[in-house]
């Protein structure tokens, strides 16, 4: 029989990598709690239309992107999420969360897109996102752009591993009276552009801006720019989005053609970039969404939020040389036989019980096969229990790693509780 293999794209995190995850989620909640964010989780499967909807029939993500399937039992159209904010909106709206009130929340999980895999794009990736509901702006808006300059501190990203774009969208009306002046120019030079950039011009030609294709973005680079087109509203909006960065020192560059590829944005977008990624030097993005919850059949509610990609905040902590410590165990205990494994029971117990991480040898096999395990194991201590230490209701201590010169490396037989007050005292 053939081997069955994980789908491309869609990949197994190994403990060998699965620490670094736990890590940076840890540092992530600490970093959310600090500006008041709560977590909503929501299912991995939606109804297809509400993606459709918020995201755009025309879009990329609907076109060739969603995981969609149809339900064998009722004939509904499913889709898996491939992305958060339109979930977190129609949960808002489902359980009149934003009755009279604002809402600040945050979501941590797996998103899918139907993507051809490579350097820095899954088929299934995670996504942290945070959403501020009920917010006008663009206080909020400049905050989000703030708190992610703070995280990408706390995960020691320095300023030269990610750089700040922003732009405005403008209102409906804006867009609507700018794209007759962009496809006019497009139409013009239709034969020179790439294939995807001629299908979007009746489609989605803001997204013919953003091209990849080196020989289409020289040819937008001319274009009529949407800032030009902006509502007097829309661009005190810009202007007091860049006076709180400014205010905060938050390094930023104005790029006229950034669009979002979701087309609920409005108003104030941006994107934090790092070359380290290739092609997909995107790591975070988002912006301001007021007309979403109408979209999908809810009430009016201006909103804005963010969303970044874990795995490349990792290849970037990678590319940066951030080390990320492994949560190694305090204590791996080992016994000579049977009898000695029942006392190391109840020593691994009551050493976890004074707040120690244990790993309690299972198996047998002979102490000097056991201390090696305890070696690889990383523990910063052994704790050997043979005949003797039964004998006289004692353990034996060993140092496994150097720890400040405190203690020498041979055994010291010890109680259980004077063990415990040695592994503190080193800083365990």
């Amino acid at each position: 029989m053939s081997r069955i293999q994980a789908i491309r794209g869609m990949n197994d995190i190994l403990p060998e990598e699965s620490y670094q995850w736990e890590w940076i989620e840890s540092v992530i909640r600490d970093w959310l709690a600090m500006f008041g964010y709560q977590n909503i989780r929501t299912p991995i499967l939606e109804n297809t239309d509400l993606f459709v909807r918020s995201i755009g029939s025309t879009t990329d993500i609907v076109e060739k992107e969603m995981y969609t399937f149809i339900d064998a039992l009722n004939g509904d159209s499913l889709t898996l999420r491939p992305e958060g904010t339109a979930s977190v909106v129609r949960a808002a709206i489902e359980h009149n969360m934003t009755y009279g009130k604002s809402r600040r929340l945050y979501y941590c999980g797996p998103m899918f897109r139907h993507e051809r895999p490579q350097k820095g794009r899954f088929r299934q990736f995670y996504q942290v996102g945070v959403e501020a509901l009920g917010f006008e702006g663009p206080d909020i808006d400049a905050e989000h752009v703030m708190m992610v300059s703070e995280l990408w501190s706390k995960l020691g990203i320095s300023a030269k591993g990610v750089r700040l774009e922003v732009n405005s969208l403008g209102s409906k009306d804006d867009r609507k009276k700018y794209r007759e002046f962009l496809v006019s120019f497009l139409k013009e030079r239709e034969e020179s552009l790439d294939e995807d950039s001629r299908r979007r011009i009746n489609t989605n030609p803001l997204r013919v801006l953003d091209t990849k294709n080196p020989h289409t973005k020289e040819i937008v680079s001319s274009a009529p720019k949407l800032l030009d087109f902006l509502s007097n509203e829309s661009i005190d909006k810009m202007e007091q989005f860049k006076q709180f960065l400014d205010r905060s020192g938050i390094t930023y560059t104005v790029n006229p053609n950034l669009v979002r590829g979701l087309d609920y944005y409005n108003d104030v977008v941006y994107e934090w970039k790092t070359d380290f990624l290739g092609a997909q030097s995107t790591i975070c993005a988002g912006g301001r969404y007021n007309s979403l919850a109408e979209q999908i059949g809810g009430k009016l509610i201006p909103a804005c939020g963010f969303a970044l990609g874990l795995e490349r905040v990792l290849a970037v902590l990678s590319s940066c040389e951030i080390e990320i410590s492994r949560e190694n165990p305090d204590v791996y205990l080992v016994s000579s036989d049977k009898t000695a494994q029942l006392y190391a029971w109840d020593i691994a117990k009551i050493l976890r019980d004074n707040g120690l991480k244990v790993v309690l040898h299972c198996g047998g096999g002979a102490l000097k096969s056991q201390m090696k395990k305890a070696d690889n194991s990383g523990a910063k201590f052994a704790v050997i229990i043979g005949d003797d230490e039964v004998a006289k209701k004692t353990i034996s201590l060993k140092s496994l790693r150097a720890s400040n010169g405190k203690f020498a490396t041979q055994q010291q037989e010890l109680s259980v509780y004077d063990a415990v007050e040695r592994i503190c005292e080193a800083g365990v």
